[in-house]
């Protein structure tokens, strides 16, 4: 469960996985490394743990969206369990004021 202090955030992690046609397989791929996951939509995913929560929704074509609430600090942390899984990753952090901050990509 995600932490109550990052709650209040707001999304502020936007992201694709790219060549990534099924959310369910990224959404197991999460649980296999302790993260928590619930069905959201007929083909979407919500995966979580106490500093990220993510929407996970296939797209028309190969990638699957991203979005959610990320503890700052731990971007890297999830780009690296992307990178674990091995799944090529656009990610995008924006401030409480939604400008853009730092992009991650592999």
């Amino acid at each position: 469960m995600l932490d109550p202090q990052w709650a209040e955030v707001g999304n502020n992690v936007k992201g694709i996985l790219h060549g990534c046609r099924d959310a369910s397989q990224v959404a197991e791929a999460f649980v296999r490394t302790g993260w928590t996951s619930r069905s959201s939509s007929w083909h979407g995913y919500e995966v979580a743990t106490r500093w990220c929560e993510l929407e996970l929704d296939p797209v028309d074509g190969p990638d699957v969206l991203l979005n959610g609430v990320v503890d700052p600090r731990r971007l890297d942390d999830l780009a690296g369990l992307l990178h674990r899984c091995g799944l090529m990753y656009s990610l995008e952090l924006f401030d409480r004021h939604g400008t853009l901050v730092r992009e991650v990509r592999a």
